[in-house]
């Protein structure tokens, strides 16, 4: 990355690959050994790991005692969203994985029902396998006193030790980070990786606060003023007090909604922060799910094609059949309204910053660029391929060209959800009929009777 100022700002972070390390520059800090307490010297990296984000690696060594150690810390902000890996380990080759684990992230294993909790060891940029022995060896490190003093205590540590060192396959390992910066290899990328799932989620407000933030519900009820008697009006924008996600400085949240011709009403949502220019946008849709999924397949024809208008909801699916590539819904921060050309260039960065290990000269990093060239192509109008959007929940939207008339190439269906769709939009545990409200202890119980017989 080449550097770049601006007034008297300058970038001073360079990416992480084999043609430019030896143009790597580290910062070296004589610092306290905690082991012989003479003194050592530290050794700081400020980098960026392509296709993944910012990151400070340090490293200690001590002279004296042979004492060292490493870690990895994110130099990027907070991600808007806690996210979940969770992969099956089956071979060999599943060892290898590259996974990068920050100090607030919990490492699980499920079958041996061990976890390592969060910050209980450093950030780290490792291996499966790698993850694995750093563990043995922490459970390692206090064994000699535990066998004089609690013997019972470290023969089972020993066995666990050693079932730790040999885990039987296959395994799941799940690593779970509300701060949203941790990430497990996918070797098959830009295709989807069978044996991994990844999810986002919104951090709870015990989540926030470990991470030192300000609990949304708090700042929420800090900047609530008084209460409007005004229902949202149309032709108005709203603005409301919100935090940036960036540098968590107080800014505005503008609110309209518009009415998109042959679709519904939504509202589009959008926050540009003065003091670090951060902006985003997101748009909600209005009127709830609708009855049936719906699927809509554009065969491209042409280039104006890219200029159609597209609302794509964070539960929709995008599919092109001719590159063998599925975006798979929830991984989105939320829902877009934009072009056809936006969609697929929001999608390539989503690419970029979701495989730090699709780079240099492995035969990964030549199918990744083999890849990102026919997206190239792709966004430039180059190439002409079948655009797939699925959505269960009906409330996405591409633009019919040729409305009120059928569009020639393009095709709308209605489907019926499954049980996994319904699971996933909560439509599962919705009780919306028949329903009434709990009079004192037992009324619930007595309730359901009651209704249960009326059914009968």
């Amino acid at each position: 990355m080449a550097e770049k100022e601006d007034g008297n700002d300058r970038m001073v972070l360079k990416d992480l690959s084999a043609e430019n390390y030896d143009e790597l520059e580290t910062t070296e800090i004589e610092s306290l050994c905690m082991n012989c307490h003479e003194n050592g010297m530290t050794r700081l990296l400020l980098t960026k790991i392509p296709f993944f984000k910012s990151v400070v690696i340090s490293s200690f060594e001590c002279d004296h005692c042979d004492y060292s150690n490493n870690e990895i810390q994110p130099a990027s902000s907070l991600q808007p969203q806690g996210c979940t890996f969770d992969v099956e380990i089956k071979t060999v080759e599943d060892m290898d994985r590259q996974v990068v684990k920050t100090d607030s992230a919990t490492a699980k294993i499920p079958e041996l029902d061990f976890e390592i909790p969060a910050f209980t060891q450093k950030g780290t940029l490792t291996t499966v396998e790698g993850l694995l022995q750093r563990a043995a060896a922490g459970l390692e490190q206090d064994q000699p006193v535990r066998r004089a003093l609690q013997p019972e205590v470290a023969a089972q540590i020993d066995a666990f030790i050693e079932k730790l060192k040999n885990v039987p396959r296959p395994f799941h390992l799940i690593i779970d980070d509300p701060a949203g910066n941790s990430f497990v290899e996918n070797p098959f990328a830009p295709k989807p990786d069978p044996a991994l799932k990844v999810t986002f989620y919104k951090r709870t407000s015990e989540q926030q606060r470990m991470l030192g933030f300000q609990d949304e519900e708090d700042a929420a009820a800090g900047d609530a003023g008084p209460p409007e008697d005004n229902p949202l009006v149309p032709e108005e924008v709203m603005e409301f007090n919100v935090d940036c996600q960036e540098c968590h400085a107080p800014t505005k949240c503008r609110m309209k909604p518009i009415d998109i011709p042959f679709f519904k009403e939504v509202i589009i949502m959008a926050v540009a922060c003065d003091s670090c220019g951060f902006k985003s946008n997101e748009v909600k849709t209005g009127g709830g799910f609708a009855e049936k999924g719906r699927r809509m397949t554009l065969k491209m024809t042409d280039t104006i094609d890219l200029s159609r208008d597209v609302l794509r909801s964070s539960t929709c699916k995008l599919i092109i059949p001719e590159l063998d590539f599925s975006h798979e819904p929830m991984t989105t921060l939320g829902a877009k309204f934009t072009t056809l050309e936006g969609l697929l260039t929001d999608v390539k960065s989503q690419l970029s910053s979701q495989n730090p290990f699709m780079f240099g000269d492995s035969h990964q990093g030549s199918k990744m660029s083999e890849f990102m060239e026919k997206w190239d192509k792709l966004i430039r109008g180059e190439m002409f391929v079948t655009i797939i959007l699925e959505d269960p929940s009906g409330n996405s939207y591409l633009q019919n060209v040729y409305a009120p008339e059928d569009d020639p190439e393009m095709t709308v269906e209605d489907y019926e959800r499954s049980e996994a769709d319904n699971d996933m939009l909560g439509i599962s545990d919705m009780k919306t009929e028949n329903y009434e409200e709990p009079e004192g202890d037992g009324a619930q119980n007595g309730g359901s009777a009651d209704a249960a017989q009326e059914e009968s």
